[in-house]
């Protein structure tokens, strides 16, 4: 069993928060858009950390971070990108691994929507944090929590920031 902090598009911003929210995952993933190398590193000192890198990241979080990372935790297939979408309007650049090969788990950020949708044509869950930083259209900044045991995701968490202003 292991217990998961998602976020997404900190944008370089650093909540405090983030240590007491994650205190008792076992890791930490980053859906993009992290802001910095110095931020990441951040992270890093808390937990095991995965992150992919997204849009606006630099050249050092492009060198440190893929665009998609494939991996299986707790019997549990994951396919975590920054640009990814949802069902029935997923991105071009991830639409035909998805279908072709679907995991369990399919993970992004980009749109700082919260989201989370299952899809049921191809048996996949979708999650999207939203946006934990200050920049951007999102009115609620806000991260998740869940667990990975076995094979199944549950005891999903969301996690209001506060308002993004």
């Amino acid at each position: 069993m292991k217990k998961i902090g998602l976020l997404s598009d900190t944008h370089n911003y650093w909540d405090e928060r983030y240590e007491t929210y994650f205190a008792e995952c076992d890791e930490i993933w980053h859906a993009g858009d992290i802001g910095s190398l110095e931020l990441a590193n951040r992270f890093e000192a808390l937990k095991p950390f995965r992150a992919v890198h997204g849009n606006i990241d630099d050249h050092y979080i492009r060198y440190t971070y893929p665009q998609q990372l494939r991996f299986t935790l707790e019997d549990v297939d994951v396919l975590m990108t920054h640009i990814g979408g949802y069902p029935g309007k997923y991105d071009p650049s991830v639409r035909s691994l998805l279908y072709a090969d679907p995991p369990k788990l399919f993970v992004c950020g980009h749109s700082h929507i919260l989201r989370v949708m299952y899809d049921k044509k191809l048996q996949m869950l979708c999650m999207n944090p939203g946006a934990a930083g200050k920049y951007g259209i999102h009115q609620v900044r806000t991260l998740l929590r869940f667990v990975l045991d076995a094979g199944d995701i549950r005891d999903l968490e969301v996690i209001e920031l506060g308002k993004n202003n």
